[in-house]
Order: C-alpha cells, then structure tokens, then sequence
C-alpha cells in the first residue's frame, strides 16, 4: 500500500503545472512547520548556530521559509523528471557569476558541486543538459523506485554511479577524460571519509572526497545553486569558483574552503536552504566529552 501511495503521488507532482505543483509543496512545507515540532526544532537550532547575529525572529520567519522551498523540493521532482533537455533550459535564467557554469569543463575537466540549496535535483539535470556529466548517486529506501528514479535522472546526460568504491573509480575516470564530475558537498560522510572544518564558525563533519578528487591535477571546482523564483517562472543559477586552497594536501584546509563556498551560496538566498538537514549531528571527540548544546 505504501508503494502503491508514493507511485500514486509521484504521478500527481508529475503532472501538475510548475506553478500549481510549487504552490501544492509550499502548502505542504506550511503545515509540516505546525506539525513536525522535531523538524521546526531542528532547522531552528541550525539558523541560531549559523546567524547568531539574527534574532528569533528572523530565524522563525526564515526557518519556515526554508521548510516550505524545502518540500517544493520534493514535489517538484517528478515534474522535473519529465522535462526534456529543451524544457529545463528555458526555465534557466542566470545570476551572479553565472557564466561560471558555462565554461566549467568547456576545455577540460571540473568538479561542479550543487550543495541541498534551492532546487538541486533542477541544477543537476540542467547541468547534465550542458555537457555528459557523472554523479554519486545513493539508491532511495524504497527499492523498488530505484529504476525509475535512476532513468529520470539520466535522461538529460547524467551518468550516475553508486557510492561504491567502484562508483569513485568511475568519477576519476571521468576526470581523467577530461569530463565534468558532479557531487553534493554538505552531505554528512560516514565514518572516516571528513573532516572537521567550520561552516557558518561552528565545526561540521565535511566529505573529503571532493578534495582528494580535485588535488591530482588541480581539477578547477565551481558550486552552484538554482535559486527556486516564485509562482513557477523557473530558476535563477548563482555560481562561486573555489580558490587554490581546495586543492590544499592538508584535509581540513581544503574543507574550510569547501564550506566556506557553501556559506557563500547559502547567504545569497538563505531562505533556501535545507537547514533541516543534521549538519552539526556528529561532534568533534573535545565537543562530546564536554557537551554545551543539544545536537542540532
């Protein structure tokens, strides 16, 4: 029944108007805000982390916001999914540092990572529209959408490989080629693939992985983010180039400049920003045994 229920609301976001489909999750992430007192306390605990400069006010009014741009997220998906590669592109408009996009990878290899800001299922199947593209891809719980969500992922040029050591020989393959390598840099790693670097001044666990891969030939890596415009007109991409420090031999150098690409992006439109998500959930060793604050 529970397949059955999903299956039957990927169809209904897939085939609503954008417009109607972003005002259907907006409506969603409203009254998640009044019900989930686990997710309000979670995003709020994120924005007091990272703007302690902004009252609670603020926090309230921008937490609420993220929630909602956060479940149009979801819902807009399976329309996305539908579009072909001609569709995506006229919803593509372009804002700050914009042209980064467009020649990252041009005349050789780069790293494009899309951090959970605006809509980021949109960057990654319009960034495949730009050129043959491999990304990470991690198989949803329900195993039996993998096939589907894996083809309308693919469609528009992404190539997509697991989080296998099988899928990291197949991006540096693509490196080595010459080709663009696509990743989400906020994601928590498990186990010993971070390192502890700050973001927004407090210490988060952050993914090694898209250093190591820019280090072997000083792969140039841009971050992007879609910002979401209102009433369906379609998207507004930001960009930022990371400097010569992502490429730094010391992991936690390289980390803090990740993060500090993220923070770039996030300020220019925080109110889209997953703050949900349990960045700051694992704790440096020092921070554990001297515990000041719940974990956000």
């Amino acid at each position: 029944m529970r397949e059955l229920l999903v299956r039957w609301l990927l169809g209904l976001f897939a085939h609503l108007p954008l417009r109607a489909n972003q005002a259907l999750g907006g409506a969603l992430g409203a009254l998640a805000w009044r019900l989930s007192p686990k997710l309000r306390r979670q995003t709020l605990d994120n924005l007091a982390r990272c703007f302690p400069e902004h009252d609670a006010a603020w926090h309230l009014r921008v937490g609420r916001r993220s929630l909602i741009e956060s479940t149009r997220s979801l819902t807009e998906a399976p329309w996305l999914w539908r579009q072909d590669a001609r569709k995506l592109r006229s919803l593509l408009s372009y804002g700050e540092h914009a042209e980064l996009l467009e020649t990252a990878g041009a005349h050789g290899e780069a790293i494009i990572a899309t951090p959970h800001l605006g809509s980021w299922e949109f960057a990654g199947l319009c960034l495949a529209t730009l050129r043959p593209t491999t990304a990470l891809y991690r198989p949803p719980r329900m195993k039996t959408l993998d096939g589907f969500i894996r083809g309308a992922r693919s469609r528009t040029g992404s190539e997509l490989v697991p989080t296998t050591p099988a899928g990291l020989r197949a991006l540096r393959r693509r490196l080595d080629g010459g080709g663009v390598v696509g990743m989400l840099p906020d994601q928590t790693p498990k186990g010993s693939g971070g390192v502890f670097a700050p973001f927004f001044g407090q210490p988060a666990y952050t993914m090694r992985l898209l250093s190591q891969l820019a280090r072997r030939a000083h792969t140039p890596v841009v971050l992007a983010f879609c910002e979401r415009l209102p009433r369906g007109r379609g998207y507004r991409v930001h960009c930022v180039a990371a400097c010569a420090a992502i490429h730094d031999p010391d992991a936690t150098v390289a980390a803090a400049e990740l993060n500090r690409c993220v923070e770039t992006l996030i300020r220019r439109c925080p109110t889209q920003y997953l703050w949900s998500y349990r960045r700051f959930s694992r704790r440096p060793p020092s921070a554990q045994s001297h515990p000041t604050s719940p974990d956000a």
